[in-house]
């Protein structure tokens, strides 16, 4: 069953960790069967459940599943393999629009924040049992989200937004649990929670955010949780509208006791206003992050949610890295005080390109999707094709295979630097390379 590789150990522990280095060697594959409880207990001579424990241990930690019956085998992605690495390898001369990086030309400046932030620092340093959150940060967050009419509540500060969503998961949730998750979406979030030890229901999305029936059926079914995006959706550029809002919201009505968490990371380069969700359900989290607006580094995202959740989240917070630099806390506060005119020309800039780029692939008859942020997704027949015909005719793009659970295939061109002159030999190579279809919907 196994071929050459040969699980070992004596504690669970042991055998865990032997099957996570046959994973990640290579030698036990994706989809690979694991041997029956009986079996490797015979192999090794231990007890059943020494090898139960051990498989627990595997299935908490996102290595393997099981489906009854049919036993036990390596995930079809393992947490150890991140999807990331389904993407292609970009030669010398090819025009890379595969990263999903916002614009080098329309981040700010971050030397004059920095400095203001290191004199304050100079003047009044941050020690050890001071306030986890930078005061100005905190008035600035609460003024933004009320704002945006999200509801108000304590304040939390993560290393962006995938850290804020862990952090409030593992806050709400146990190994087991089912999240329900956008379909196709952010292949980090993916990869995060069958790390976690949780399950995944595909929830399927239009331009307009999460369809109200698939949410609801999964948490018909159970899902003990719901992550949703509130504008530039990744990779589909979806963002909730004010309908797809009420809908949403009465979806969530339903399920008072389900745990929602919202992802803003679009905030600062859409153009579109959000409409949340929060505060629908007795369990919620609303999430802002600054690395798409002001650049991946300034790795600052403020979390709001109900009191119970923001406490965990600030206690568990406290046992490990303690805090968020407040360096980088001034100087997202400074940006997002005093950056409103810089934000409104990025989010210009993106929607131009972007709108360029979806009107070029229209008057070609490919439909193509991206109503906001810094992505276009294209839904194809078959995505290795496109892929390697793009890439021979000089593009590179994404795989649709590293956001996608159960969503049929697509890729991704991220067209955040994407100059005006190279739309229409780019839209002329992704018609050549694809067949149309005219689906809406991604399900």
């Amino acid at each position: 069953m196994l071929g050459e590789y040969r699980i070992e150990g004596r504690g669970a522990s042991d055998i865990a960790a032997s099957v996570e280095r046959g994973v990640g060697s290579g030698a036990l594959a994706p989809g690979r069967p694991l041997p029956t409880l009986r079996e490797l207990a015979e192999l090794l001579g231990v007890n059943q459940n020494t090898v139960a424990a051990a498989y627990r241990m595997l299935r908490e930690r996102g290595v393997i599943e099981t489906a009854g019956r049919r036993g036990s085998r390596v995930r079809a992605r393992p947490a150890s393999t991140p999807r990331e690495a389904v993407g292609v390898d970009v030669p010398p001369g090819v025009r890379d629009l595969s990263r999903g990086n916002p614009a080098q030309d329309l981040l700010p400046r971050l030397g004059t924040v920095l400095a203001s932030a290191a004199a304050r620092a100079t003047r009044s340093p941050v020690l050890y049992g001071d306030p986890p959150v930078h005061a100005a940060l905190e008035r600035v967050a609460r003024d933004r989200f009320e704002r945006d009419g999200v509801p108000a509540g304590r304040i939390a500060v993560t290393s962006g937004a995938l850290d804020a969503v862990e952090r409030v998961l593992a806050a709400r949730l146990r190994p087991g649990d089912t999240v329900a998750v956008e379909d196709p979406g952010w292949g980090a979030l993916l990869d995060l929670i069958p790390a976690l030890g949780l399950r995944t229901a595909p929830v399927a999305v239009d331009d307009e955010g999460p369809l109200p029936e698939p949410a609801a059926d999964a948490l018909r079914r159970g899902a003990r949780a719901l992550i949703v995006t509130a504008r530039a959706q990744n990779p589909t550029g979806a963002a909730v509208s004010a309908s797809r809002a009420v809908a949403l919201r009465a979806v969530l009505a339903a399920h008072p006791d389900v745990l929602l968490i919202e992802d803003d990371h679009g905030d600062g380069i859409v153009e579109v206003p959000p409409h949340p969700l929060a505060g629908h359900t007795r369990c919620w989290a609303f999430v802002r992050s600054a690395a798409k607006a002001y650049g991946p580094d300034l790795r600052v995202a403020a979390c709001t949610g109900d009191p119970v959740t923001v406490d965990r989240v600030l206690g568990r917070q406290r046992l490990g890295p303690g805090w968020v630099s407040h360096l980088l806390q001034d100087a997202v506060a400074q940006l997002w005080a005093g950056g409103a005119e810089e934000a409104r020309r990025a989010a210009r800039a993106y929607g131009e390109r972007r709108d360029a780029l979806l009107g070029a692939l229209a008057a070609r008859g490919v439909p193509a999707h991206g109503p906001s942020g810094l992505n276009v997704w294209l839904p194809v027949p078959d995505e290795t094709t496109t892929v390697a015909r793009l890439l021979h005719a000089g593009w590179a793009v994404a795989p649709g295979a590293r956001f996608r659970l159960a969503a049929p295939p697509g890729v991704r061109i991220t067209v955040a630097d994407l100059d005006v002159a190279e739309v229409p030999p780019l839209a002329d190579a992704v018609a050549a390379a694809v067949r149309p279809s005219a689906a809406r919907r991604y399900d």
